[in-house]
């Protein structure tokens, strides 16, 4: 189940937490959400710049809506460059190489400049020269350490973006993720690109955890008693400490529910946390549901999908936990 509210009111404190516009990146399908269905409801409630990682994400997402418009976040590459001229997208181009190829097109592109963090981006001290005549839509960098607010990176990064801006044309200039729209209006520049906060991970710029968007439901396959002494699923790692009602759903890391919940998750039973009862297989996990009465086989069991939570209980990121959400799921929106 997919918060719609949630999903437009993280994007909305993004964009009002100052002057900058604010985007959205929308790949690996909107963080496992549902790219098109993401872009539809933020396009809805005034987001007009969108992001994503590859020239597959596109097509999926076609017909934009009026006034939207998307860019690849990889650049382009000559075995892309017929999909990337038929396709309503512009590539944010990362190396010589793709300014050169791009060139030749004479349409205006969008170009990242590493300041830092050595991954992704022209060099700084060159991008003047390779751009030179390009028409730029949008300058960016990536930050690499906004989750420390006091790592002195950010403000070395900012301090060369800056110089960079100073002397590379463009028709705007985009340094923050969602992190790092917290720093404050000397990291905004023109536009922000929020990407976790918009689905419940991290904090909004305010400092406020982000909304929660996404919350699972499981069907119960069997509820069986479980004695004191005897164990729970794979491995033997949980054993009844008192008589118990166990509780196993459809649902398991092939649906992205991570095998670190074992033991560690929880589900809800009309607002009753039932703890995880073992390891999480790849197609059910077990819950006890002792303390939450009338759990019967065809009843669905509500599993909270705060990212930052889960993320601390499974010992994984809450980007992975979001994207790794399986297709098994109906994904549907309120």
């Amino acid at each position: 189940m997919l918060d719609g509210a949630a999903l437009v009111a993280n994007w909305q404190a993004f964009a009002t937490c100052g002057a900058a516009e604010a985007g959205a990146a929308i790949k690996a399908d909107g963080y496992g959400l549902g790219a098109r269905d993401v872009l539809l409801r933020l396009a809805a409630a005034g987001c007009q710049t969108f992001y994503v990682a590859h020239w597959q994400e596109v097509p999926p997402l076609l017909p934009l809506p009026a006034g939207v418009t998307l860019s690849v976040l990889h650049g382009v590459t000559p075995d892309e460059m017929e999909a990337a001229l038929a396709l309503p997208a512009v590539p944010v181009l990362i190396s010589a190489a793709q300014v050169a190829l791009w060139r030749q097109t004479g349409r205006p592109c969008e170009a990242m400049v590493d300041t830092g963090m050595n991954r992704l981006g022209l060099a700084p001290e060159t991008a003047a020269d390779v751009l030179a005549g390009m028409d730029v839509a949008v300058l960016h960098s990536h930050l690499a350490c906004t989750e420390d607010a006091t790592h002195p990176m950010n403000a070395a990064q900012r301090v060369c973006f800056a110089d960079v801006a100073a002397r590379v044309p463009a028709h705007r200039y985009a340094l923050a993720n969602s992190a790092g729209a917290a720093l404050g209006a000397a990291f905004h520049f023109d536009l922000i690109r929020p990407g976790i906060g918009l689905y419940g991970g991290g904090l909004l710029p305010d400092g406020r955890p982000a909304h929660t968007v996404a919350r699972m439901v499981a069907r119960v396959l069997q509820v069986r008693d479980v004695p004191v002494g005897a164990s729970v699923g794979y491995g033997a790692t949980f054993v009844a400490a008192r008589p118990s009602r166990i509780a196993t759903v459809a649902l398991g890391y092939a649906d992205g529910y991570a095998r670190g919940l074992s033991n560690a998750g929880w589900a809800l039973a009309d607002g009753v946390r039932c703890p995880a009862a073992g390891r999480i297989s790849m197609d059910l996990a077990a819950f006890d549901v002792t303390e939450a009465a009338g759990v019967a086989e065809g009843d669905w069991l509500e599993i909270p999908f705060d990212p930052e939570a889960m993320a601390q209980a499974s010992g994984r990121t809450s980007y992975e936990l979001l994207v790794a959400l399986g297709q098994r799921f109906e994904r549907l929106w309120q």
